[in-house]
This record gives C-alpha cells, sequence and structure tokens, in this order.
C-alpha cells in the first residue's frame, strides 16, 4: 500500500491500523472546544507530522492518519475527509474549507478485483499557500499548486497549476492570479 501498489483492504495489519486511527478519531472529535491542547496533542500523535499552529477542527475523519503531513500555520475546517491510504501532503499556509475530501484510494475497474477488496492508492500534494473551497473533492494522485484557490464544490481530477482559480466538475482553471 505505501509503495502505491494494489493491497487487500481487509488486511489483518490494515485492519489494526484502522482501528488505532479510529479510536485516536473518536477522541479527538470529543474534545471541548476549549481543549485546544488537548487536541494538538491528539493530532501530533493521530498524524504523520502537524506543523505549527496548525488546526483541523473535529469533526474530521481519515483512514490512517500517520499518511497525513499538515504544515504550518494550516487550516482545516469542519468535515474534513482525508482518505489517506497514500500520502497526504500538504504545506504551510493551507486553507481547506469545510466538507473537503481528499480522496487517496482508487478501486479496479475490474468488478471481481473489487468485489475480493483489492485497492491502490496515489498521493495528494496541496502546495503551500493554497485555498480549497467548501466541498471541494481532490482525487487520487494531484498536485494543487502553490497558492491555487479550487472553488467550492470542484471536483480536481489533475494537477492544478500554482497561482490558479480553478472550479468545476471537473475542475479547470478559470483564471490566473498573476
Amino acid at each position: 500500500m505505501l509503495r502505491g501498489e494494489d493491497y487487500l483492504a481487509d488486511d489483518p495489519q490494515l485492519v489494526a491500523e484502522r482501528l488505532r486511527c479510529q479510536l485516536l478519531l473518536e477522541r479527538f472529535n470529543t474534545t471541548s472546544a476549549a481543549a485546544a491542547d488537548e487536541r494538538a496533542a491528539l493530532l501530533a500523535e493521530l498524524l504523520g507530522a502537524v506543523g505549527e499552529s496548525a488546526v483541523i477542527l473535529p469533526p474530521f475523519r481519515c483512514d490512517y492518519g500517520r499518511q497525513v503531513r499538515l504544515g504550518a500555520r494550516s487550516f482545516v475546517n469542519y468535515g474534513g475527509i482525508f482518505l489517506d491510504v497514500a500520502a497526504i501532503d500538504i504545506g504551510e499556509d493551507v486553507q481547506i474549507a469545510t466538507n473537503v475530501q481528499l480522496l487517496t484510494a482508487s478501486h479496479p475497474l475490474d468488478a471481481a478485483r473489487r468485489r475480493a477488496r483489492w485497492e491502490s492508492g496515489r498521493p495528494i500534494r496541496i502546495d503551500d499557500g493554497a485555498w480549497l473551497g467548501g466541498g471541494a473533492i481532490v482525487l487520487p494522485g494531484v498536485t494543487i499548486g502553490a497558492e491555487a484557490v479550487v472553488g467550492a464544490g470542484a471536483v480536481v481530477t489533475r494537477d492544478v497549476p500554482p497561482r490558479v482559480v480553478v472550479a468545476g466538475n471537473p475542475a479547470r482553471v478559470m483564471r490566473d492570479l498573476d
């Protein structure tokens, strides 16, 4: 899975890793709004890396947690869903609005392989200063360039260059920011 190869989703080691993640998420998602230090400690235990002053607001969902790296001063608003069967690398000063989905997981087109629970994943990278609008969906293997803006509700199916605005389904460049 970590090498981007096909894997079986019900592998006992993966099941145990997801359980670890879900137990930490239960605790994180039920913390008091006044418990910023507790939330930060839980995120540090859950995620692969958390930069200084980075914030995720609950509720938050992910598969494994350890595959997510969140840069300094980045912010994830309510309802983030990060399916992290592959790496999700989020740069510094990134703004992620409500109900954004970062989906690294993929499934084979062959129905027999899907029924057998085979999956794969491709990493997602969001470079420094990007902003993802509410309800945006980022599909496996996508990189979003520095300071790019993804419009609300966009479905991002391919790489986004730096300093552009993309919107729509599938997301298309609407304009340059230079």
